[in-house]
């Protein structure tokens, strides 16, 4: 695959556009502590980090947050955040045993026969996403969600939330959609399916165009293209999302914008607090929906680098329009080696061409059936 370096060529022109809104305002006020529930990081014994020019901690390079442990718990651990030794080695030895049944030639009987046998229905998790059947649109040559355990200090870990205590979602406030702007699908796995008359009323996940999918805040890994590149200086930190080549640009000292732009992504500043870097989001998009949130939604992010492959990510949500009370949780980046790919989506897409004509049959059927072929 190419390499898409050059575009880093060009972030220093990106990071000066993206902070004009605040190169007429003073530094911030003194930053507000990390809320009680953010997790603090374990630091390995003996690691001290490699500086920037500035004397900050450097935490350029590439990193990825691919893993197998979901972003909320499942049910059957109720309040357990650590795994046991044994049930980590049992959850990677299942991983690799499917990834041995899906990277395997294919059987001569079943090229042979792979019209009857497609008839059948099919239970097993092809494409590594929890969907079976017609449900799963790559099988799992295409997807990539990481083969290991998140581990956080050495330990295997049941869900990245870690609060509440169940390290699932808060209850949500009466009513937390009235009055809100609908929200425009931002990830192929939320579930919106859209009309099919024409392209522009898909999600944006089925056209291509992911406006703050994985990079967040709050960043979680997804099917595939789990890296992201850190470029930092003194004023900014970019982050090259390989999903979509998002670019998310913190500015560094900074005031949130009062200019009334709203932006994908949010409006994201940083400070140091020692050698961890803490992000504070707000002022997003009122139609994209941020797990559920609404446009006051706030989220913080901690970074600090705990070992020479390994970045701590700790992250908080508040929304009192939407959850009862704040969540988040914890995880660690491990560091790779290389560059982050060109990410083509459109390149052998039929999907979305079935998807359209499919509609036009339906069409097609309504009407010979007396109805109107449009709803």
């Amino acid at each position: 695959m190419k390499k898409h370096l050059a575009l880093l060529g060009s972030v220093g022109v990106l990071m000066f556009a993206a902070g004009s809104p605040a190169l007429a305002q003073s530094p911030s006020q003194s930053p507000a502590p990390a809320p009680a529930h953010m997790a603090q990081p374990s630091v390995r014994a003996g690691y001290q980090p490699a500086r920037a020019a500035d004397g900050h901690p450097d935490l350029s390079g590439v990193w990825t947050n691919a893993t197998t442990t979901p972003l909320t718990r499942p049910a059957t651990y109720g309040d357990r955040l650590v795994l046991s030794d044994d049930e980590v080695a049992k959850l990677e030895g299942e991983t690799t045993k499917r990834n041995a049944r899906q990277n395997a030639r294919t059987s001569e009987q079943l090229q042979k026969d792979w019209s009857k046998v497609g008839l059948k229905p099919d239970t097993l998790d092809e494409c590594r996403s929890g969907s079976t059947g017609a449900a799963c649109g790559y099988n799992a040559f295409w997807t990539d969600p990481g083969d290991l355990v998140m581990r956080v200090n050495g330990q295997g870990r049941t869900s990245l939330v870690t609060y509440p205590a169940n390290g699932r979602m808060p209850a949500l406030v009466p009513n937390p959609g009235s009055g809100r702007t609908a929200v425009i699908e931002t990830s192929e796995a939320s579930g919106g399916a859209g009309r099919n008359d024409n392209p522009e009323e898909r999600g944006l996940g089925e056209r291509c165009i992911y406006m703050a999918g994985p990079s967040g805040p709050v960043m979680t890994k997804t099917l595939y293209n789990n890296n992201y590149q850190f470029v930092q200086t003194k004023d900014h930190v970019a982050i090259w999302v390989e999903m979509i080549h998002e670019l998310r640009i913190v500015r560094l000292n900074a005031k949130h914008r009062t200019d009334g732009v709203r932006p994908w992504g949010g409006d994201s500043i940083g400070w140091w607090d020692g050698d961890t870097l803490v992000v504070e989001t707000v002022g997003y998009n009122p139609e994209q929906g941020v797990r559920g949130g609404g446009p006051r939604i706030k989220t913080t992010e901690r970074f600090t680098r705990v070992a020479p492959d390994r970045l701590h990510y700790a992250f908080n949500v508040e929304d009192p329009d939407t959850w009862v009370e704040p969540w988040g949780g914890e995880y660690e980046f491990a560091g790779v080696k290389g560059n982050v790919y060109e990410y083509a989506c459109h390149e052998g897409n039929y999907g979305l061409t079935g998807i359209l004509a499919g509609g036009r049959s339906a069409d097609v059927v309504k009407a010979s059936a007396g109805g109107s072929r449009r709803p």
